[in-house]
């Protein structure tokens, strides 16, 4: 069943986002495919949200009713590199194939690049393996630029990495709230 697209929402993390933070960023299968590893304790949790998503320029929770349901972050680079940013997401599985990441990486995209304004290229890595992103950055107007072979190590394993970007010169969509 797809969720209303009124009830998503992006906002910045709160401390009391850790229960709901916790069903997602505790399971295997959603961090499984993020560079970081899956949170154990609700203690880990809180001091990540604390020191990183809080101060974190643009680290945002996915919420649908205000409840955090994922993540979506926009990492700036800074300096003569500072025309580019990475962004990164994950939400829940209970939500997988609903459309809603495809949405709210639309809804970063009508943001981000008014938020920073040298920014010029935003880009994705993706896991070669991970087709349900590489679905999502096609729908939301990326353009897959290539394959990075042997590109990094993630949680000890060498990997390949698709890259992804739009620029804020591309057509963006013009309805970040509309279907997937």
């Amino acid at each position: 069943m797809e969720v209303d697209s009124s009830r998503i929402s992006l906002r910045p993390f709160k401390l009391t986002d850790v229960d709901d933070f916790m069903l997602w960023a505790g399971d295997d299968q959603v961090t499984r495919n993020l560079t970081w590893k899956t949170f154990t304790s609700k203690e880990e949790a809180l001091t990540f949200i604390k020191d990183v998503c809080i101060p974190h320029p643009w680290h945002r929770s996915i919420c649908i009713d205000d409840r955090s349901i994922g993540f979506i972050s926009v990492f700036p680079w800074s300096g003569d590199d500072r025309c580019k940013a990475d962004i990164g997401y994950g939400i829940a599985t209970k939500y997988w194939g609903q459309g809603i990441t495809t949405r709210v990486v639309k809804i970063a995209l009508s943001q981000v690049f008014k938020d920073f304004p040298d920014l010029v290229r935003l880009q994705a890595f993706v896991y070669v393996e991970n087709k349900a992103s590489q679905r999502v950055l096609d729908k939301a107007g990326f353009q897959r630029e290539g394959l990075l072979r042997k590109y990094t190590f993630v949680k000890g394993r060498l990997v390949d990495l698709l890259l992804y970007s739009v620029l804020s010169t591309d057509s963006l969509p013009t309805d970040p709230q509309g279907s997937a």
